[in-house]
C-alpha cells in the first residue's frame, strides 16, 4: 500500500502541495452518501406523523418520534460491527459498496412501499448500510497519506466540507419534492410527495456509489482493497499486558466523564429533526411573499451555519492559543457549547407563549426567525463541543485501548439519539413550552456544572 501512496502522492504534484486525487473522489462519494442520509432524515418525521389521505403513515407523535429516536440512534451502533468486518473479512472498499446499496435499497422501500412494511425495512436497511459505510469512507481518507504528511489536517478539513455540503443541499432538494413540486389537492385534501423525497435520496446514493466504484481503481490504486486481518504483534504482548499508569487511568476517566455530559448536548441538539421540525411546521409562520417555506429546509440551516462559522471559530482558537493566556480548555469549551445548546431552546420561549401547544387552536404564529436564532446557537454550540471532542479521544486514551474508548465516545452519541426521541415525545402529553424550557435549562445547568469542574478535569488531562 506504500507504494500506491507514492505514486497518487507524485501524480498530484512533486512538491506535495496538491492532494491526491483518490481525495475529490471522496469527497464527492460522501457527499452523496450525506445527501441520501440527511434528505430522508429531513422528511422522516413529517411522513411518519401526516395522515394516510396526505400520503404518510398517519402514526402518533409520540410514536413516530420513538421511532426517529431509535433510528438516529441505532446508526451509531452498527459502524462497530461493520468497521470489526471490514477490518477482518471485507477490506474497507467492498464494505462502502455493500453499504452504499443497502443505503440505496432502503430509500427505495420507503419510495416503493408507503406502509409501514416498507417503514421499517427501509429502516433497518438504512441502519446495516451506515454500518458498514461509515466508519470506512473517512479512514481510507487517512489511507491516502503517509503518517507524518502535512496534509492530512488540510484533507479531513476538505472532506468535512463534502458532509456538510450534502448535508446542506439534500433537505432543500428532497424537502422541495415532497413538500411542494409535488404536493397537490384532491377533492380539497392535501397530498405531499414524500416518496419522491425518499427517491431522490436513493438517487444520491447511487451517483455517490456509480462515482466511487468506476474511479476508485484509477485514483486510489489497491488502497482499501484487502482487509487489514487482526495485527500481530508479539512485540506488544508484554505492553498490552502491563497496568495502566495513574495517568492513564486519570484520562481514561476523563474521557468518560465527559461522554456522559455530551450525551444530554447530543440529546438536546438532536430535537432538530423531531420536536423543533413538528413545531417549525405547525407553529412557524412559513410563508414568504405568498411562497410556503418547506418544513424540512429549515434542516439546511445547522450546515449552512457551519460552513459560515467553522472557519471563524477556528480562527478565534488559533488566536486565543497564540495569546499570552492561551487557549480555552477542552472541558471549557464544552460547557460553552452546552450552553448555547440550552440558550437556543430558551430563545423558543417566548415564542411557545405566543404560539401555544394546541394545534387545533393555533391564535398566531413565531416568526421564523426565532426558529432560525434557535439553530444559530446550537450550531455555535456543536463547533465548540464537536470537534474538540474526537481530538480529545484519540489524543488522551491510552493507545492499547483507543479505539475502544474512541466506541464509548460515539456510542454515547448514539443512547443521546435514543434519548432524544424520547424527550421529543413528550412534547406530545406536556406541550412544547415544558419541554423546550426544561431541556433550555438543564443544558445550561449541566454546562455550568462542567465549568466548575473544568479546572479539576484539565488538570487530570
Amino acid at each position: 500500500m506504500e507504494a500506491t501512496i507514492r505514486r497518487l502522492n507524485e501524480e498530484a504534484g512533486s512538491e506535495k502541495v496538491k492532494h491526491p486525487r483518490g481525495l475529490y473522489l471522496l469527497f464527492f462519494t460522501e457527499l452523496w452518501e450525506r445527501f441520501s442520509y440527511y434528505g430522508m432524515r429531513s422528511i422522516l418525521v413529517l411522513y411518519l406523523t401526516t395522515a394516510l389521505v396526505s400520503g404518510g403513515l398517519g402514526m402518533d407523535k409520540s410514536h413516530a418520534l420513538s421511532i426517529y429516536g431509535f433510528f438516529t440512534g441505532a446508526v451509531y451502533f452498527t459502524p462497530i460491527l461493520g468497521g470489526f468486518l471490514s477490518d477482518r473479512f471485507l477490506g474497507r472498499r467492498w464494505a462502502i459498496t455493500i453499504g452504499g446499496i443497502a443505503m440505496a435499497l432502503g430509500n427505495y422501500c420507503l419510495f416503493a412501499m408507503n406502509n409501514q412494511t416498507g417503514l421499517y425495512l427501509g429502516l433497518a436497511l438504512l441502519i446495516i448500510g451506515n454500518g458498514f459505510f461509515k466508519p470506512n469512507i473517512s479512514t481510507l481518507v487517512g489511507e491516502l497519506y503517509e503518517e507524518n504528511d502535512k496534509r492530512r489536517d488540510a484533507a479531513f478539513t476538505i472532506f468535512y466540507m463534502g458532509i456538510n455540503i450534502g448535508a446542506f443541499l439534500s433537505p432543500l432538494v428532497c424537502g422541495y419534492l415532497a413538500e411542494d413540486y409535488f404536493k397537490t389537492s384532491v377533492n380539497g385534501v392535501v397530498q405531499y410527495g414524500f416518496k419522491y423525497g425518499f427517491l431522490a435520496a436513493a438517487i444520491g446514493m447511487v451517483i455517490g456509489q456509480v462515482l466511487f466504484n468506476s474511479l476508485a481503481s484509477k485514483y486510489l490504486g489497491d488502497i482499501g482493497k484487502k482487509p487489514v486481518g487482526k495485527p500481530v504483534q508479539k512485540a506488544q504482548s508484554q505492553v498490552e499486558r502491563a497496568p495502566f499508569t495513574a495517568k492513564e487511568k486519570q484520562r481514561t476517566a476523563v474521557i468518560v466523564i465527559l461522554a456522559c455530559f455530551v450525551v444530554f448536548f447530543w440529546a438536546g441538539f438532536e430535537q432538530a429533526g423531531s420536536s423543533l421540525t413538528l413545531y417549525t411546521d405547525k407553529f412557524i409562520e412559513r410563508n414568504v411573499a405568498g411562497w410556503e417555506v418547506p418544513t424540512s429546509w429549515f434542516q439546511s440551516l445547522n450546515p449552512l451555519f457551519i460552513v459560515i462559522l467553522a472557519p471563524i471559530l477556528s480562527a478565534l482558537w488559533v488566536r486565543l492559543a497564540n495569546s499570552k493566556r492561551g487557549d480555552l480548555h477542552i472541558p471549557t469549551k464544552m460547557a460553552l457549547g452546552m450552553m448555547l445548546l440550552g440558550l437556543g431552546f430558551l430563545v423558543l420561549v417566548p415564542a411557545v407563549l405566543m404560539t401555544g401547544s394546541d394545534e387545533q387552536n393555533i391564535a398566531l404564529k413565531a416568526n421564523m426567525l426565532f426558529i432560525i436564532l434557535t439553530y444559530f446557537l446550537h450550531t455555535l454550540g456543536e463547533l465548540c463541543l464537536s470537534p474538540v471532542g474526537l481530538s480529545m479521544v484519540s489524543k488522551l486514551a491510552p493507545v492499547r485501548i483507543v479505539s475502544l474508548l474512541m466506541g464509548v465516545w460515539l456510542a454515547g452519541t448514539g443512547v443521546a439519539n435514543i434519548l432524544a426521541g424520547q424527550l421529543a415525545a413528550f412534547t406530545e402529553s406536556l406541550g412544547y413550552l415544558e419541554v423546550f424550557s426544561v431541556i433550555g435549562f438543564a443544558t445550561i445547568g449541566i454546562g455550568a456544572l462542567l465549568l466548575l469542574l473544568s479546572r479539576k478535569l484539565t488538570r487530570m488531562m
